[in-house]
């Protein structure tokens, strides 16, 4: 986030995060020049060999302090923003554990080609998957919209990276979306980078840390912005809630962009403050109950694309037809999964960063 990258967070390396040095804001230390001695009195100086003793031992002594700081430092970076922390080892199972069985896709898939781009659809559900490029020279914008109508709201479901929740573990999205036999994928909220939000998937609560304004989808087919701090995860689940995402900002309420978001901090933890300028996004938003409308937007890419302003973002999404929009985790982790084939093209490199879940259509 924030990250060089967006996101608002890859280490493992997300660009629009800092590094941990850059995280914890390291300069290089002074170091006294052991071969400077000050000038003494005649007759009360000791000898040479005993007059430079003293600082070289300093120096060992700043030397040694100065490197337990940085090994503190890294070994904190390391554990904050690479190491795995891993609470449940096989989400699928634990899932199964939760809830009974319930339909997790669309069998029986055919796909064809329209004018809008490519789409596929089956007992009830349909994703059609379009190209939009804006603008000319640098200030080109190109994105990706798929429509989604969903037979049940239940076929638009979420997974996690190896299967596994916890911090810092991730995987790209195409991974992710072939190991859960993904028609149709986009990355999640990157919920791992952080200890907090609200975080139930496929009618499930694995975190309950309300912080910021989340997004609920119902099993009913209600989609909505909601204040995380002000419910818990068990009365949203009560409440018909099959999955949420923790990131932000909201883009549109009642179909207008909302003021400020420009300037929203989705964050305050170290090295995922802002999400502000021109950056690659991705967002999802509301057309109708159960008809949604994903965006990615590449960015970053002189000439083909330079990505969008929070603003531009709830634009698109409102010349879209969504009255109700959400910003998701960006930078080098937007991105789209269609049929197989990554459909967008991250960062202009052909190349996905790790993220933490997706949100996805199944076969």
């Amino acid at each position: 986030m924030t990250r060089d990258d967006q996101q608002t967070g890859s280490l493992p390396t997300r660009s629009d995060d800092p590094s941990p040095a850059e995280a914890l804001g390291h300069d290089d230390a002074a170091v006294p020049d052991a071969g400077t001695v000050p000038d003494r009195s005649a007759g009360a100086a000791p000898p040479v060999a005993a007059r430079r003793r003293r600082p070289h031992r300093a120096l060992v002594a700043g030397g040694l302090t100065l490197t337990l700081a940085l090994g503190g430092v890294a070994a904190w970076a390391l554990d904050r923003f690479v190491v795995e922390h891993v609470e449940i080892a096989d989400v699928a199972a634990y899932e199964a554990s939760q809830v009974s069985a319930s339909g997790s896709g669309t069998e029986g898939t055919s796909s064809g080609t329209t004018d809008a781009g490519t789409s596929a659809s089956s007992d009830g559900t349909s994703v059609s998957v379009r190209q939009v490029v804006e603008g000319t020279g640098d200030d080109t914008v190109t994105y990706y919209v798929a429509d989604v109508v969903l037979g049940d709201a239940t076929d638009l479901r979420s997974a996690f990276a190896q299967n596994a929740f916890g911090e810092n573990i991730t995987e790209k999205t195409s991974d992710i979306a072939a190991d859960n036999d993904a028609l149709f994928a986009i990355n999640g909220d990157y919920y791992g980078f952080r200890s907090t939000g609200i975080v139930i998937r496929n009618g499930v609560v694995y975190r309950d840390e309300g912080a910021r304004d989340g997004l609920a989808f119902y099993r009913d087919g209600t989609v909505e912005v909601y204040d995380e701090t002000a419910t818990t995860a068990q009365e949203l689940v009560d409440a018909g809630v099959w999955n949420t995402v923790s990131f932000g900002p909201a883009l549109l309420e009642d179909g207008d962009v909302i003021d400020g978001i420009d300037e929203v901090e989705v964050d305050t933890n170290v090295g995922n403050h802002s999400i502000q300028g021109e950056q690659p996004r991705t967002a999802v938003g509301v057309i109708g109950e159960n008809h949604l409308v994903f965006v990615v937007v590449d960015g970053r890419s002189a000439g083909y694309s330079r990505g969008v302003t929070m603003t531009e973002l709830a634009e698109i999404m409102q010349d879209l037809g969504a009255t109700t929009a959400y910003n998701l985790d960006g930078g080098g982790s937007s991105t789209m999964y269609y049929d197989g084939e990554l459909v967008n093209d991250p960062l202009g490199r052909g190349k996905e960063r790790g993220t933490s879940d997706i949100l996805y259509v199944g076969e």
